[in-house]
């Protein structure tokens, strides 16, 4: 008897694959924690590579997780052979954090064939299991064909 196929593992394989492309997020040590359609969450880590000079999480990490992982979502709902790129996106920061952990959740709000719209919502995790609101954002994505 063979074991049913599991679609989102193919997916999750889909966006690791991707993810372990990106160097940038690579060197800030961003690891995927969940994938299912439509949804993607990833965790980034803190350390003194994403710090502002007070001590607490840069902006520039917050946004730059919050868009991958909402385009990592949009990925989880776009053809095979093509990828997306983000159009615009919008952030709101909510409050400012040290230690622990962040962890960006994307969610596919609409998926057209020309456009996706997605949001994301980024949280702090402390070291003892506390979560609290620290950003949310609005993108919006086109397919491209995949290029490599």
């Amino acid at each position: 008897m063979t074991e049913p196929v599991n679609p989102n593992h193919a997916l999750r394989q889909r966006v690791q694959t991707s993810l372990d492309r990106q160097g940038m997020m690579q060197a800030l040590g961003v690891r995927l924690l969940a994938v299912a359609p439509g949804t993607v969450t990833l965790a980034l880590p803190y350390s003194d590579r994403v710090t502002q000079q007070q001590g607490g999480f840069h902006g520039g990490a917050m946004g730059a997780l919050a868009d991958i992982a909402g385009g990592y979502a949009a990925l989880t709902v776009a053809p095979e052979g093509m990828e997306v790129t983000t159009v615009e996106y919008k952030i709101n920061f909510l409050a400012a954090f040290q230690g622990g952990e962040l962890q960006a959740t994307g969610h596919v709000t609409k998926a057209g064939k020309r456009i996706i719209v997605t949001t994301a919502e980024v949280v702090h995790v402390a070291a003892d299991g506390k979560r609290s609101d620290c950003a949310v954002m609005q993108q919006t994505l086109v397919p491209v064909p995949k290029t490599y």
